[in-house]
């Protein structure tokens, strides 16, 4: 699929569009109801225990409110149950019985993951996963808003 046309932000979805179904799909064939955008709090979990979702967006990357979304869809899919903290306002997020269960499953889906993922980048010439990093990198340096700002100044 070629898009001479598309912008920045098109193609960045098209991309996400063509990688998130296919390993939606590998998770259905193995009869779970899981979403790739589940992985980086199941992996925190994993690697570091009950957490408050605090941290778990701090560790991850991610915003609070999108592990908030996310711990809450794995509520309902029984994935993940919230405890009282300390605090009565806290809430630590533990993986449940059945996601301990499943956890070999998802790791061989990981690496197999990451296995594709490789053979892209060797289609690419590049990792891809790097030059993301290295873009975001540089936005924590200039956000995106300055540089538009930049852009406009300079019109």
């Amino acid at each position: 699929m070629t898009m001479p046309n598309a912008t920045l932000g098109t193609l960045l979805r098209s991309l996400l569009d063509a990688l998130d179904p296919a390993v939606e799909a590998q998770y259905d064939a193995l009869g779970l109801d899981y979403r790739p955008r589940f992985t980086p709090v199941i992996r925190a979990l994993d690697r570091e225990g009950p957490m408050r979702i605090k941290d778990i967006a701090a560790g991850s990357g991610l915003s609070h409110s999108a592990v908030s979304q996310t711990v809450s869809a794995l509520v309902a899919r029984k994935w993940v149950v919230l405890e009282a903290g300390e605090d009565s306002r806290e809430r630590i997020v533990h993986l449940t019985g059945y996601a301990i269960e499943q956890l070999p499953r998802l790791k061989r889906q990981w690496r197999a993951t990451a296995k594709a993922a490789a053979s892209l980048d060797e289609d690419l010439g590049f990792s891809l996963e790097q030059v993301l990093r290295d873009a975001l990198s540089a936005l924590e340096k200039e956000s995106f808003s300055s540089r538009l700002q930049r852009a406009n100044k300079g019109r």
